[in-house]
């Protein structure tokens, strides 16, 4: 549970940061705040996931 909250945390951080640094870094920089962005949303909704279905990834 800890684990999913933070998950959630740090990939809301990531949105959150990774958003207005996209437009406001030079050219190569800002591909790395787009996949700081894009990695900040998979680990939110998996964070999400496992918040919300404690079991999901145990076979």
């Amino acid at each position: 549970m800890i684990l999913a909250i933070a998950l959630i945390l740090c990939g809301l951080a990531g949105v959150v940061w990774g958003l207005p640094a996209m437009h406001r870094l030079r050219r190569p920089f800002d591909i790395l705040a787009s996949l700081i962005v894009l990695a900040g949303v998979v680990a939110s909704l998996i964070g999400a996931l496992i918040l919300t279905v404690p079991g999901f990834f145990k076979g």
